[in-house]
């Protein structure tokens, strides 16, 4: 028996398979707000937020959460550290060392990358925003390899 290997995804997708990217829309963060739809079963390579509108002195934090379809919601990150007076440019990144490590803050528009990339199934990447929502509005960043044939994220 023949096996083909088609050069688009030669490695099982962890290796051979191109890297996409998506961006939300820009908005105040709000717990629970859905950020990204994951269809089929991706890598997360990087995952980050930017601060685009100034927040106030609400000491909102930052979790990311992934929510797979007909399964529970489960954490990705821990809680960040305080958003309150974030500047424009403030970016929160992901930091993939462990699921309950915390995001990395950064108030000078540079964002680190995640150290071990996530396996996602297909569903829902969420926020988890303590203390209160933002007052200032954020876009968020996602870097991704599909695993399969036709996986994207939107």
């Amino acid at each position: 028996m023949a096996v083909s290997i088609n050069p688009q995804v030669s490695g099982g997708g962890f290796q051979g398979a191109p890297e996409s990217v998506a961006n939300s829309a820009i908005a105040v963060m709000v717990n629970g707000d859905t950020i990204f739809t994951v269809v089929g079963d991706i890598q997360i390579i990087q995952l980050f937020s930017e601060c685009v509108t100034a927040n106030n002195a609400t000491a909102s934090t930052l979790q990311y959460s992934v929510t797979p379809t007909g399964l529970i919601a489960s954490t990705i990150s821990g809680a960040s550290s305080t958003l309150a007076s974030a500047i424009i440019g403030t970016t929160v990144a992901l930091d993939g060392t462990a699921l309950s490590t915390a995001p990395i803050v950064s108030p000078n528009a540079v964002a680190l990358g995640t150290v071990r990339p996530i396996v996602c199934l297909g569903g829902v990447i969420k926020l988890v925003i303590g203390v209160g929502s933002t007052t200032g509005t954020w876009e968020h960043y996602i870097r991704y390899r599909p695993l399969e044939f036709g996986a994207y994220v939107y």
